[in-house]
């Protein structure tokens, strides 16, 4: 299968129309819709729909543009691996919902400084979808919590130890966590993702009784609700960083509950170099509790 047939193929979907894809590729109209059809031959379907206009991907098209994206992306990385040209191609990371997603748009632009070449795209999902896409090549990397579900197929690097606050609104008495989380009406971080599960399992073995007032679903908003008053919570230190002197904080747990995120990638991964520059850079935005690899 032809990688240059492959990037046509991929031209006429992100412009919407042979000439347009014509123009990206550098080919006339007339030798784009000769490369399709060959393409068509090869894989004995045909991938657009051509009764609208512009033409559309049909479901063999649509299972077809994932396999393309994945090729192109490879044999783009190979080939710059083995000739050691300037690293270019696109860079695909992927980003769990959390506080700390506040450094990846820093450590991204430092990585783009470094490779100016360089393509980058960001897509946030949840941690079993993003584990699923860096396992298949849809993603070069992801960043996530410890997750239990990290095979030996993949590498985790975490990048970041970060300690977890009891926190209040601001004028609240500097008193431990756990009365802090007694007295006071409770917003609970009320997720899937690893944090809300550490948090709610500590709770428990602290044995802290809470007064529920409210269940919030991202961190931003449990930081929000506490800095305008409505209760008692607990955050990680990034999300704190967002409201510096905004809440009154306690060390939550004894000891005090850390949690760690880092970067995932492929064992055999052809952009160990770019993954590994990044780290570098997410250490360097996490100060003090920057995990070096």
């Amino acid at each position: 299968m032809d990688t240059r047939q492959l990037k046509t193929f991929i031209a006429i979907v992100e412009h919407g129309t042979l000439a347009k894809a014509a123009d990206a590729v550098g080919l006339t109209p007339s030798a784009v819709s000769q490369q399709i059809q060959a393409l068509e031959s090869e894989v004995r379907a045909e991938l657009f729909d051509r009764s609208t206009r512009p033409m559309t991907l049909n479901s063999q098209g649509l299972q077809m543009l994932d396999a393309a994206r994945n090729l192109v992306r490879s044999a783009d990385d190979v080939i710059d691996a083995i000739s050691g040209k300037a690293i270019a191609g696109t860079f695909t990371i992927g980003s769990v919902r959390s506080s700390a997603l506040s450094l990846l748009p820093r450590a991204l632009v430092a990585l783009k400084a470094d490779y100016p070449d360089l393509r980058l795209k960001l897509h946030v999902a949840n941690s079993d979808e993003l584990l699923n896409d860096v396992v298949s090549g849809r993603l070069d990397s992801a960043m996530v919590a410890d997750h239990p579900g990290i095979g030996s197929t993949l590498r985790w690097s975490p990048f970041i130890s970060e300690p977890l606050f009891a926190i209040a609104p601001r004028g609240t008495p500097q008193i431990p966590a756990a009365e802090m989380l007694s007295l006071l009406p409770y917003v609970r971080f009320n997720s899937r993702y690893r944090l809300a599960q550490l948090i709610d399992t500590e709770l428990a073995k602290s044995r802290i009784v809470t007064n529920l007032i409210a269940e919030i679903d991202t961190m931003t908003a449990v930081v929000g609700s506490v800095v305008h008053g409505l209760g008692a919570s607990v955050a990680p230190y990034t999300a704190l960083k967002e409201a510096p002197g905004e809440v009154v904080a306690a060390p939550f747990g004894d000891p005090q509950v850390y949690r760690q995120i880092g970067l995932i990638e492929r064992r055999a991964s052809t952009r160990t170099i770019v993954i590994d520059r990044l780290h570098q850079h997410l250490v360097s935005f996490s100060g003090e509790y920057g995990v070096e690899r």
